[in-house]
């Protein structure tokens, strides 16, 4: 039983370090959604176990290779970002243990649907954000603080990591380049941001066994850097496009369950 339960957790965990390497984003979208196919786990477990493999730094790998391909993020722009997500993150918890497992499966699926539809729509239209070198001008304090605290809600409410809205504010509004937005959003993820809303998460008694996520947490440190290797082999304008298959793909699974 241990051995089967480390192995399903493996498997979990690698599904969603690969596309958190690819896409750039906490791997906490894919992990919900493959705790659900992969593990049979309920919303609320699926959730819970997102947020507690994201505690350790299982983004490192994927940094690494972010760095080594010449892209940067400013401490500013980090540090902000993430005091919006803690003070999101802890209430959007706090919320998500007192509503039904069905409400949060739409509620999941509506945030898919918009984050896909934000990509679709402002898809090209960062271009006059960007100076000749693809490199994104400086933002405000109050737009990186706005994109943390939403990110930091969706991530307490759905047990997700935020790396999506993230990503997803950063580029498609904020209009900064994608590599980039990708490694801010992975250097976010090795900040222990979802200590609070796992510990609420915890305390409910939302969590699997410790070998599920002692294997989630080994197959997010193989998966990501997998998938970063592969992210910096594409193109901005294909990395966007896959971001928007992956959500949609997702949006139709959790639509499917929900049903």
């Amino acid at each position: 039983m241990i051995i089967h339960d480390l192995l399903a957790g493996i498997g979990t965990g690698l599904a969603g370090g690969l596309t958190a390497g690819l896409l750039g984003v906490s791997p906490g979208g894919g992990l919900v959604v493959f705790s659900v196919l992969l593990l049979g786990a309920g919303q609320h477990v699926a959730q819970g176990i997102s947020l507690v493999a994201q505690v350790p730094p299982t983004s490192l790998t994927g940094i690494r290779r972010y760095w080594q391909s010449g892209n940067r993020t400013p401490l500013r722009w980090i540090a902000l970002l993430t005091f919006g997500f803690v003070a999101g993150g802890a209430a959007g918890a706090l919320a998500a243990n007192h509503v039904v497992e069905s409400t949060l499966r739409w509620t999941y699926v509506a945030y898919l649907v918009v984050l896909d539809a934000m990509l679709i729509l402002r898809g090209g239209r960062d271009q006059a954000k960007h100076d000749d070198k693809g490199t994104a001008r400086d933002t405000s304090w109050a737009a990186l603080l706005i994109v943390g605290l939403l990110a930091g809600l969706s991530s307490g409410f759905l047990g997700i990591g935020g790396g999506l809205a993230t990503v997803v504010g950063l580029s498609a509004v904020l209009g900064m380049p994608q590599h980039q937005a990708q490694m801010a959003s992975l250097v976010m993820s090795l900040i222990p941001t979802t200590i609070p809303s796992a510990w609420i998460y915890w305390s409910e008694g939302s969590l699997a066994s410790w070998p599920v996520l002692a294997g989630v947490i080994v197959g997010l440190l193989a998966g990501t850097d997998l998938g970063a290797r592969a992210a910096n082999r594409i193109d901005r304008a294909r990395l966007r496009s896959a971001m928007i298959v992956f959500i949609s793909l997702m949006a139709v699974y959790m639509i499917f369950k929900a049903l």
